[in-house]
């Protein structure tokens, strides 16, 4: 069964959601059904293979005992920076089992969501390390991973914010709000999804087919607008169901083809992850550059940064060249958008009045398209 892909799922959806909303409604405790509710997705998602469920399950237990394991040490070693490195490489283990071994064509740890699942990991490590997690218990953290609304492709959750959610008692108005919110996003996201991505994925087709320019030009454009209509609506679905769950999942997308700049453009588009990576990626470099004084200045600390994070980023998405050449390129727009915003005077200048706004935007866009023909590999 594919998630938010098929009939199937949306029927068997709408009838495990109806004891959700009657516990919402009802204001009763709902965290032991949708830990109920989620293995049982996530086990359809997975189908008819035995192995698959098996290694599903050993991953699941591998994080929890990580997370366990190491809330344990951190009481007896507090802040020990080679404990905290073992325990992000274990975290991270699977993920690069997965795709080291995909380049060669083997399956091992080829699992449902599971770059996904292992950014909740490695949260869940980090901020162990940093003194915010303190107690969390292997049913959380289970009930964490196994989340069925976002566990294929986010968006990417925080632990603490999500237990905060699941352990809030809504009052039946509280609830009904939200359950009306999330039926509104799951109609819009359906409608994003099944209508407006299936009729740009026609055009995406039909133009990857013709030789020439023009056809590939159409193709970028094409294809950037397909891959935002395609996972904003799954997002929004994913969101919307959450919402039935009494789970306020964040938002995705915000009008990312609004932005008058690449750093804007990050802070709309596939917010959960890029956010992630601000949060635990970049801040952190550049905290660990300006202590140890790795670079001269401020700016070339922050060029590095937007370099590695947006590379990483890339090599996250797969280990082919289109997604490590796709990161470099956005890695390199951020380094030179932060350089002209904090050296040009003609920027400094200009930055508010209308028409240089309108410039930024229609550059901006050819820039994030170029890169969405980067992404697909149809260029190479």
């Amino acid at each position: 069964m594919t998630m938010y892909g098929e009939v199937g799922f949306f029927l068997l959806l709408l009838v495990l959601l109806l004891p959700a909303f009657l516990l919402g409604v009802f204001e009763k405790k709902r965290a032991l059904y949708i830990l109920l509710v989620s293995v049982f997705f996530d086990a359809a998602a997975i189908g008819r293979n035995p192995a698959g469920i098996v290694v599903f399950i050993l991953y699941v237990v591998w994080e929890t005992g990580i997370s366990q394991y190491y809330q344990r040490l951190y009481r007896k070693q507090g802040r020990n920076g080679r404990t905290y490195a073992a325990m992000l490489i274990l975290a991270l283990l699977p993920l690069v089992i997965s795709k080291v071994t995909g380049v060669f064509g083997y399956t091992f740890f080829q699992i449902l969501g599971i770059s996904y699942l292992t950014f909740k990991s490695l949260q869940v490590v980090i901020e162990i390390y940093d003194g915010l997690i303190k107690d969390m218990t292997p049913f959380q953290m289970a009930g964490f991973l196994l989340f069925f609304p976002t566990v294929t492709s986010g968006p990417i959750d925080r632990s603490r914010r999500y237990l905060g959610d699941l352990e809030k008692e809504l009052s039946r108005a509280e609830y009904l709000e939200m359950a009306g919110d999330g039926l509104e996003k799951l109609l819009l996201g359906a409608v994003y999804k099944f209508v407006i991505a299936a009729g740009c994925y026609h055009f995406v087709s039909v133009l990857a087919e013709e030789p020439g320019a023009g056809p590939m030009i159409g193709y970028m454009y094409a294809y950037g607008l397909y891959l935002f209509f395609d996972f904003a609506g799954y997002s929004l679905m994913a969101i919307g169901c959450s919402y039935f769950l009494g789970i306020r999942t964040p938002e995705n997308f915000n009008r990312p083809f609004q932005s008058k700049d690449i750093r804007e453009f990050w802070d709309r588009w596939h917010i959960s992850l890029s956010h992630w990576f601000r949060d635990f990626l970049f801040t952190r470099f550049v905290m660990q550059s300006a202590r140890h004084k790795w670079f001269k200045n401020r700016l070339t600390t922050a060029c590095v940064g937007f370099m590695i994070n947006m590379t990483v980023m890339g090599i996250w998405h797969g280990l082919t060249l289109y997604y490590i050449l796709y990161g470099v390129y956005h890695g390199v727009l951020l380094a030179a958008t932060e350089i002209r915003q904090k050296r040009s005077g003609f920027h400094k200048k200009h930055k508010k009045e209308k028409w240089y706004q309108v410039i930024s935007w229609a550059v901006t866009m050819q820039l994030v398209m170029f890169g969405f023909l980067l992404f697909s590999g149809h260029l190479l």
